[in-house]
Order: structure tokens, then C-alpha cells, then sequence
């Protein structure tokens, strides 16, 4: 069995990890750095979903860095798939969030009159580039594993 870069049990794996779980606290940090975000939903959404995500990738991020100290790759297919289907969800969940707030953000910045003054706005729009940094991130996380599940059940 090959051992895939970024798969479970790899050092790709807890730089996948580490960047999902900053890349989400640095969203949620620049959105509450906004006097008014919990006034919309789409704000509120992305928060939720960061907060999900952040002890999600930290919690993997120490399997991680376990299984590498204890040299004991993590290639079992059930827990596998649990993993992967939690980075799936994850992942889809953040896209959503990102892609909600990011297009809220567009709208409140073309508006005629100004709902939000722009140095607040530049913070949601970083905001959510983090929250799409965190979703690619989650997503190869999750496709590398995927890729990696089927040699699991040949074995």
C-alpha cells in the first residue's frame, strides 16, 4: 500500500490540518472583528460553520500527529470513511457559507447606500477568502483520503 501525501497519517496531513484550523480561526477572527455581523444570516452561518470546523481539523491534526510519533499509519477503512464523510460535510458546509457571505459582502458594497462602511466590509471580504482557503483546504484533505480508501479495501 502507498502512503498518499496528504492521506491520514502523514505529515501533508497535519499542514492540511493546521492551515484548515487557522485559515477558519482567521475568518471568524476578521467577521467578529465587525461591529454588525450577527445582523446577517449569511454572517452567522459562516461563523457557525467555522466553529464547527476549527476543533474538527485540531482534533485530526493530533490523530495525525499521533499515528506519525507512534508510527502507526491510521488505515483502517471504517474509521477511513468516517473521516472522510466529516471532511465531506465539512467541506460542502463551508463552501456554502463562504459562497453566501461573499456574495452578501458584493451585495452590500454596489448597493446605493452604503449598509456597511468599507474598512468593516474589507473584513468580511477576508473573511471569507479565509473561509474558501479552508474549504480547499478541507477539500484535498478529503479527496486524498478518498483516494486512498480503496487500497484499504483491497488489502
Amino acid at each position: 500500500m502507498k502512503n498518499i501525501p496528504g492521506s491520514m497519517g502523514t505529515c501533508a496531513s497535519i499542514a492540511l490540518r493546521l492551515g484548515q484550523a487557522i485559515c477558519s480561526s482567521s475568518s471568524i477572527l476578521f467577521m467578529s472583528l465587525g461591529v454588525g455581523f450577527y445582523s446577517y444570516t449569511a454572517f452567522c452561518f459562516l461563523v457557525t460553520i467555522m466553529g464547527l470546523v476549527i476543533p474538527w481539523s485540531f482534533t485530526l491534526a493530533l490523530l495525525d500527529g499521533y499515528s506519525i510519533l507512534a508510527k502507526f499509519p491510521i488505515h483502517q477503512s471504517g474509521m477511513l470513511q468516517v473521516i472522510i464523510l466529516g471532511d465531506l460535510v465539512l467541506s460542502i458546509l463551508t463552501l456554502a457559507a463562504a459562497s453566501s457571505t461573499a456574495s452578501i459582502v458584493d451585495l452590500l458594497l454596489k448597493a446605493d447606500v452604503s449598509f456597511c462602511p468599507p474598512r468593516i466590509c474589507s473584513r468580511y471580504q477576508i473573511s471569507a477568502a479565509m473561509a474558501f482557503l479552508s474549504w480547499f483546504l478541507s477539500l484535498t484533505s478529503s479527496l486524498t483520503n478518498l483516494w486512498l480508501l480503496p487500497s484499504l479495501d483491497a488489502d
